[in-house]
């Protein structure tokens, strides 16, 4: 509930920031690509090519004293999610995560990674849960190696070798460290594309046999981001749709067995399901979109985006030419007009991230994600 109360008193101002008729203030949730390094080499995202065609590009990305000036001019923010490339890849990860503590105060701090590096990914995350512990006890932390198949058919998806054993490998390791931290939650998360939408529901069934704390997806899209806007990486929205309501109806059967937590974060994604459904079958926003406003993007070099799917082609500015401050931008003139252009409708997308910031402010939304929590997975018909 935490997320509801802080995001109440900012709501009359999104709104009317989202019409231009105010600047929008400090975003909830900022994702941070730390890093577009990455040794995996997935069918669903060609990121990993960008510094083999341009290997100058690595030397590019943000400093640690440049990111941590960028913190201090944000404020506080509630969510703070990191991704990349594989983000835990950084030798400095542990320094961003700690600024990201220190500066934007946020209540949760969400890290994704491949678990390649298994052993790597545990030491950092023991030496960020320590700190943690130490000084921002109460930040929920969650890590969520990714997990697209069961065996060779998730190595064949994410192109490395071995890479299954892996996941299986640092999700264990990872689950003993919630005695030392019980705010860390150990999540597994498949993106849904074409190459799996036909096995959701075996891979979701070896999923819940493991106990794991959530299990999130999302659907594979094209983005300017990923370098695969020439790819036929998305399921057909009938296999998807098929794929999610199997999600749903495990979600719903377990709902009553569940923290307040994880209860809430569940009921939202079954109201999620729903909404990226109507998305991909209508191609419009189905309940208007706060993309720049509630939410915001940095990429490793610097750049604002409104989000992750309009990327490249609809950049804010970069905050090396602001002096990194992220106010300047963000209250700019252009990011007004990119924000006009998303409030016209005249782009769509089922991005999770975003729609969930987006189903905070429609009340409709918010009204199917309480009766989701009260009805303990009793459903009729269900």
């Amino acid at each position: 509930m935490g997320y509801l109360k802080e995001l109440l008193p900012q709501m009359y101002r999104y709104r009317l920031a989202k019409n231009g008729l105010a600047h929008p203030g400090t975003p909830i949730n900022l994702t941070f690509s730390v890093t577009n390094v990455c040794q995996s080499r997935c069918k669903t995202c060609r990121i990993w090519e960008l510094y083999k065609k341009h290997p100058e590009k690595r030397f590019e990305e943000l400093k640690i004293d440049e990111i941590e000036a960028i913190f201090k001019s944000m404020g506080h923010v509630y969510i703070f999610n990191v991704s990349g490339g594989e983000p835990f890849l950084r030798p400095d990860f542990n320094r961003i995560i700690e600024l990201a503590a220190d500066c934007l105060t946020p209540g949760i701090i969400h890290i994704p990674t491949n678990a390649i590096a298994a052993d790597m990914v545990e030491r950092k995350t023991a030496t960020i849960i320590r700190f943690l512990k130490r000084f921002h006890p109460d930040i929920k932390l969650t890590v969520k190696p990714s997990l697209d198949h069961i065996g060779e058919k998730h190595d064949d998806i994410r192109g490395i070798p071995g890479n299954f054993r892996k996941v299986m490998k640092l999700y264990e390791r990872l689950k003993t460290y919630q005695s030392e931290y019980p705010n860390l939650h150990v999540e597994l998360g498949t993106v849904i594309s074409r190459w799996n939408v036909s096995d959701i529901e075996e891979i979701a069934e070896y999923v819940t046999g493991l106990g794991v704390d959530s299990y999130r997806n999302e659907i594979a899209e094209q983005r300017s981001e990923m370098f695969n806007t020439d790819s036929a990486v998305t399921p057909d929205v009938r296999d998807y749709e098929r794929a999610v309501s199997f999600f749903v109806s495990r979600i719903r059967k377990n709902m009553a067995n569940r923290t307040f937590f994880h209860r809430i974060t569940n009921a939202f994604r079954i109201v999620y399901y729903d909404l990226a459904v109507r998305i991909m079958r209508e191609n419009r926003q189905v309940i208007p979109c706060y993309a720049g406003v509630s939410n915001a993007h940095m990429t490793p070099y610097g750049d604002i985006w409104p989000c992750c799917t309009l990327g490249y082609e609809k950049s804010m500015g970069n905050l090396r030419d602001a002096d990194y401050n992220f106010k300047r931008i963000w209250n700019s003139r252009h990011a007004e007009d990119i924000r006009r252009y998303i409030h016209e409708g005249r782009c769509a997308c089922p991005l999770a991230n975003q729609t969930y910031s987006n189903m905070l402010m429609n009340m409709p939304s918010m009204m199917k994600v309480f009766r989701e929590m009260a009805t303990d997975g009793k459903r009729p018909g269900k």
